[in-house]
């Protein structure tokens, strides 16, 4: 199985405030930029900033959705088309599964 490292994702306040931070501090490139949800890339790492109701995570990207660790009635779909399933691991990290059906963004 194919898998390649995505995005972390952390937890923030305020994600216009974070992103600032971010561009100013570290010289993120924004990627993609919404009041609950952010995407950026720092020095070639892809890291997600998401409001408090949606989880701290690492995720991955597969070839196939038939890769994904559940059931198919657990798949569910973002904004920008890619499906996704969040999955724990032992130590409570979570886990996204993500897969693009048409061509990725």
């Amino acid at each position: 199985m194919a898998l390649n490292f995505h995005h972390i994702a952390v937890q923030v306040n305020d994600i216009s405030e974070v992103v600032e931070w971010y561009k100013s501090n570290l010289g993120a490139t924004v990627i993609n930029q919404f009041d609950d949800w952010a995407m950026m890339e720092i020095g070639g790492l892809r890291l997600s900033l998401t409001l408090k109701n949606h989880p701290n995570h690492i995720a991955f990207e597969v070839e196939n959705v038939d890769q994904f660790p559940c059931n198919p009635e657990e798949v569910k779909a973002h904004r920008d088309g890619s499906l996704f399933y969040y999955q724990e691991a032992p130590d409570g990290t979570i886990i996204e599964w993500l897969y693009w059906p048409a061509a990725k963004p």
